[in-house]
């Protein structure tokens, strides 16, 4: 059951950390100048801010703002203070090099740095047993099955029963061959082919896949089908070759798992992503408004009908979204079937072909983006017809739903944009998309950006 608090798997509590680590870098050093009677000075403000850099700087590299459910508390402890010593070390092997005088007195840099790492590790110490009270209530929980009901994965669903307070709730297991034991049977919800139909109708979050190593095939198999869904895949112990989407180890309870699909905007990331999305929309918003009002009035003095045309797409997690767009054709196709423009189609309007050749008809989706439902970057949202048309077409092409749709994407840039009249161009488009997910960074949607000035208005292929 979610009841809402702390969702967005941890986004609130990685932005927690970040703010309470900056907080308590500068916090200790100003305790530890008054412990020393020293008054502080801007060299003092100028050595905190270089220990935030650091550590942030090596603490992103090293990914310690995860989520870290079900995760080594160990194993964070100990990032978190490797990151703080390693800053800590460079910081003040620089000053004592070349300003030995910088802090002083000596013992200032001693007390500085165990106070930080007490605080640091204490704090985390803290949040991990509020976050475990939280989901031991039933908040930010996550829906999970487990895929073979062998010893394994047995023991898996029983590490997950006993630990409720990581927030995972175990649901049933899925095995193509009824186990033998009363129990295990009972918890049993049906062979792999019900697991994918349950994945793809929602309402799972993580699949656990504990199938043995003789079943290659059928895992193989299994994993492709689910690349049909939102769900978050694992597979225990053993990995063979995928194409993986942002994979990940994690460690649940003592038992190896590797995420093979799973988003890079999560956490720490979701909140830079949407800092990004709403800074930029309300900055591009304020420059285009004349813009925008002179095509709401051309649209309506050109042809009848609304000025908006608002048609269903898929969001994130492949949840339904209405997209916002100036109407450019005399019909308003959003059925079963919706027949993509074509070049001189009788459909447009007076403008309507050329709004859209310019990308000047999708400009009211910085509207979609303030609402969180879609993003300025990511992959493009296609109609849910062409959706439903593809999904079993192409490999993967479920899985851009891992993300936010964009206004403009990678695959936009580099030309994969407009009519998909053939199955290449449209598994060009999706192979750009996954590309753009395995390897989203905030340099990269800033450079998308940039390009989409000069790539992502017109093309020869929009129309």
């Amino acid at each position: 059951m979610h009841k809402g608090i702390l969702q967005s798997n941890a986004t609130i509590v990685a932005f927690i950390q970040r703010v309470l680590d900056i907080v308590i870098i500068v916090g200790t050093l100003w305790v530890s100048t008054n412990a020393h009677n020293v008054a502080w000075l801007l060299q003092h403000t100028t050595a905190a801010l270089l220990a935030v850099f650091l550590f942030h700087f090596t603490s992103e590299l090293d990914k310690l703002y995860i989520s870290w459910r079900g995760l080594s508390l160990y194993k964070e402890l100990k990032k978190t203070i490797s990151h703080w010593f390693i800053s800590a070390a460079i910081l003040f092997l620089s000053v004592n090099f070349i300003a030995p005088e910088y802090l002083t007195p000596e013992g200032l840099q001693l007390t500085w740095f165990v106070l930080a790492t007490l605080l640091l590790s204490l704090y985390r110490m803290f949040l991990r047993f509020m976050l475990r009270l939280l989901r031991a209530q039933g908040y930010n929980t996550r829906n999970v099955v487990v895929v073979g009901a062998g010893v394994l994965g047995q023991k898996l669903a029983n590490n997950i029963i006993e630990h409720s307070s990581f927030g995972l709730v175990f649901s049933g297991y899925y095995d193509d061959e009824l186990p033998s034991q009363k129990v295990v049977a009972a918890q049993t919800l049906g062979n792999l082919e019900q697991l994918v139909d349950d994945c793809k109708n929602g309402g799972i979050d993580r699949v656990y896949i504990v199938l043995p190593p003789q079943a290659y095939e059928r895992r193989k198999w299994l994993v492709k089908q689910l690349s049909d869904s939102t769900a978050s895949v694992y597979i225990v112990p053993d990995v063979f070759t995928y194409q993986l989407l942002h994979s990940r180890s994690d460690i649940i309870m003592g038992i190896p798992t590797i995420s093979i699909y799973d988003s890079p905007i999560d956490g720490s990331n979701a909140i830079v992503k949407r800092i990004e999305d709403v800074i930029l929309s309300i900055l591009i918003l304020t420059l285009i408004s004349p813009v925008l009002i002179g095509l709401a009035i051309a649209v309506k003095f050109t042809s009848k009908g609304p000025v908006f045309f608002k048609q269903n797409r898929y969001g994130i997690d492949g949840k339904p979204i209405k997209v916002w767009k100036f109407r450019s054709m005399n019909v308003m196709e959003d059925g079963a079937k919706v027949t993509q423009a074509t070049k001189n189609d009788k459909r447009f309007t007076p403008i309507g072909q050329f709004i859209r050749k310019t990308s000047l008809d999708e400009l009211p989706q910085f509207l979609n983006v303030l609402q969180g439902q879609m993003s300025i970057v990511g992959p493009r949202p296609h109609a849910v017809a062409h959706n439903e048309q593809y999904r079993s077409l192409v490999d993967g092409y479920m899985l851009r739903h891992k993300v936010k749709p964009g206004i403009t994407g990678w695959a936009q840039i580099n030309g994969w944009r407009g009519e998909t009249d053939t199955l290449d161009k449209m598994e060009k488009r999706i192979e750009f998309d996954l590309e753009y997910i395995q390897n989203w960074s905030l340099a990269l949607d800033l450079k998308i950006v940039f390009l989409t000035i000069f790539k992502g208005f017109i093309n020869k292929n929009a129309y």
